[in-house]
């Protein structure tokens, strides 16, 4: 099983050896079994692939997330659909009733709110509490826009000075570093699961190809959140590009530890565990089959 991730901020050439990534740079070579490569960040104009190597990441499910000059996450490289039941979830997508859907994102909402919730106490931040009443009143299908209500709530009091959409604050460019890695890791579980990312439950972007990954990928917001938050808190300027020290924390959001029922698992594995739960929860219409991340203190 995938359980690892590769960032390269350096001039690098790969290739597939011995059904290995090959990763030659100027201080050496070091090479990687497939099987354990999860995704794959390129964060360096100076990298080349081979066609043979991009076959093998496609064939072995690997994510390759492309950065551009200014080092932000502007692309995303998934495999073909290969699930076995391909059709057949297609099929549940396709058919999903529209009171299941509400009802699945009733229960997204939720979750993420609680988890921002979570995160204001992890950080020791106040009025967590009143995020868990905001969560109280999600309905089905959030016709209240509940989810925007908490999410001002949840940004001034988790940083001081801070607007969400400043692109010149080097915290929204972490948290969108680190957003990148995860909704990443969500599409690459939803395609395993041989959903179609471009069919959404509430996103239904005509130009979004990963509609459904941005659905599910909601809950796993705030554990970035709480990344970014620790990240910062070494460096006192919000202004200016992401440090390399930036970007090498928010690429390794996958590995964060998250509890899914009874047990702690990464948020790759959370993912994985998530497309599956949901493919479960459409096909015997039952959103309470869905299992998501849930942010603890000590997360």
């Amino acid at each position: 099983m995938a359980w690892r991730g590769l960032h390269l901020t350096q001039a690098a050439r790969l290739s597939l050896a011995d059904s290995q990534i090959c990763v030659k740079q100027d201080a050496g070579e070091v090479r990687l079994a497939l099987e354990d490569v999860a995704w794959i960040v390129i964060d360096t104009p100076q990298a080349t692939l081979s066609s043979a190597l991009m076959s093998a990441c496609m064939e072995a499910g690997i994510a390759l997330v492309f950065t551009d000059e200014r080092h932000t996450p502007s692309g995303l490289t998934l495999p073909f659909h290969r699930h076995h039941r391909q059709g057949a979830i297609a099929r549940l997508q396709v058919d999903a009733k529209d009171g299941v859907k509400k009802r699945l994102w009733q229960a997204i909402v939720r979750r993420k709110i609680l988890n921002q919730a979570a995160s204001l106490s992890a950080l020791d931040r106040e009025n967590a509490e009143t995020l868990k009443e905001i969560a109280r009143h999600v309905e089905p299908g959030d016709p209240e826009n509940v989810e925007a209500r908490a999410a001002r709530f949840y940004w001034g009091r988790l940083f001081a000075d801070f607007v969400r959409d400043d692109d010149s604050d080097r915290r929204n460019k972490m948290l969108n570093y680190g957003y990148a890695v995860v909704r990443a890791g969500v599409a690459r579980a939803l395609v395993a699961s041989g959903f179609l990312p471009a069919f959404g439950l509430k996103h239904d972007g005509a130009a979004n190809a990963f509609n459904l990954a941005d659905d599910l990928v909601e809950p796993f917001r705030p554990f970035v959140d709480v990344l970014a938050w620790k990240t910062f808190s070494n460096g006192a300027d919000k202004n200016g590009d992401l440090s390399l020290e930036d970007r090498r924390a928010m690429a390794g959001a996958l590995l964060l530890n998250s509890t899914v029922g009874d047990g702690k698992v990464s948020l790759l594995v959370a993912a994985e565990m998530a497309a599956a739960s949901l493919a479960r929860a459409l096909e015997f219409e039952k959103p309470a089959f869905l299992e998501m991340p849930e942010l603890e203190r000590d997360s």
